[in-house]
């Protein structure tokens, strides 16, 4: 998995394989950066920090993709932890052009060996909107205290 952004508890990443293809829109993932075996585990702290990173991590895959030219019209975000019993949130995206998934239908992720990976372009994309959304008034930790 490629690291496409980090926050003081958290990582954003890209799958070299996955459940649904870059046209589609794709998938990335946020994982702790300590071992958490579902979000009761997680502190304060922790807990802001993942739902702003999530927040933002959205916004940012919405806005990187469509500079890529792949127009997102929803992300879902999952929260799982089944076959790798730790917490991780999957963030999967539909794109309003989608013929694998058309856009309408349930959200089935499953792999398939053609999928296509989030490309260098598109990760960077994705982490310079992450930086200018954490740059934002309304995304500052002064904003998000308990």
């Amino acid at each position: 998995m490629a690291r496409i952004y980090e926050t003081t508890h958290f990582t954003l990443e890209s799958h070299e394989h996955p459940e649904i293809d870059r046209l589609e829109w794709g998938h990335i993932k946020i994982n702790p950066k300590r071992p958490v075996k579902d979000r009761t585990w997680l502190n304060p702290e922790e807990a802001i920090e993942l739902m702003r990173f999530t927040i933002v991590a959205g916004k940012a895959m919405m806005a990187g993709m469509k500079q890529q030219g792949v127009e997102i019209g929803r992300i879902n975000y999952q929260d799982n932890g089944n076959w790798k019993p730790e917490l991780h949130i999957h963030l999967y995206g539909r794109a309003t052009t989608a013929t694998i998934q058309r856009y309408w239908d349930p959200l089935t992720p499953w792999h398939q060996p053609s999928f296509q990976a989030l490309t260098p372009k598109d990760q960077e994309a994705i982490a310079k909107e992450c930086d200018r959304l954490f740059a934002l008034d309304e995304f500052q930790d002064s904003v998000w205290k308990l």
